[in-house]
């Protein structure tokens, strides 16, 4: 599903050039759970936003089933997200003057779905806010705020989710709710997951766990 080449990325500082990642190398079949752990500043999120194509590596590749990124421009790149790529982030990122519903309902709409609203329903009900379809976003818990961004991220049911921290925002009992709902929605839709965490309790439920240190993989491990 992913394939990353001798990827580096390096940004500009006090007039020297500070590397963010360096020289990452990784497979990621289809279907797999992969978590990415590592101390703050170790290129995690970085490296996730490479992967979704917000930002432009300094040197290397990046292979989304099968499409190289660097072969595509925004549009395109906007377009593969669209009908590949769900997020979720540790900001929920709602919209807030949309309703929970017509949160959901908007990629499905960019997708052209028929029946979108009904769809998003679908959804909503998936991750158990089929009493919130009118609320908005200032009207929800944090908890419930992430489900929507859940259910957002799962519209069109996408080949690969990113998750960059989404229980970072939450008390324990919502962030293992949040969690079990991404396993299962991975599990019953068979995507690729990758996660960016701190929780190596979390990080253990995953079928491998790559480690990030100084911008370089620093270890690779099979919890199970």
């Amino acid at each position: 599903m992913i394939e990353i080449s001798n990827l580096n990325m390096s940004l500009s500082s006090a007039g020297r050039s500070v590397s963010i990642l360096d020289d990452i190398n990784l497979k990621v079949p289809p279907k797999e759970f992969l978590a990415i752990v590592g101390p703050s500043g170790s290129g995690k999120s970085t490296l996730l936003g490479l992967i979704a194509g917000l930002d432009q590596p300094s040197s290397g590749s990046i292979v989304i089933d099968g499409t190289a990124l660097s072969d595509l421009n925004e549009d395109q790149l906007a377009t593969l997200r669209r009908e590949k790529i769900g997020m979720v982030f540790q900001s929920f990122h709602l919209i807030p003057t949309m309703s929970a519903l017509e949160n959901v309902q908007i990629p499905l709409e960019l997708q052209g779905v028929r029946d979108a609203g009904a769809e998003a329903g679908l959804l909503m009900t998936a991750v158990g806010l089929e009493n919130r379809f009118d609320h908005y976003p200032v009207q929800l818990s944090g908890g419930e705020q992430q489900r929507v961004a859940v259910a957002r991220a799962y519209a069109g049911s996408p080949a690969l989710l990113l998750a960059d921290e989404p229980t970072g925002n939450l008390d324990s009992k919502n962030g293992k709710r949040i969690i079990d709902l991404l396993l299962k929605l991975h599990q019953d839709q068979g995507n690729t997951l990758i996660l960016v965490t701190h929780d190596m309790k979390l990080a253990a439920r995953a079928d491998r766990i790559i480690t990030l240190g100084d911008g370089k993989i620093v270890s690779e491990t099979d919890p199970r």
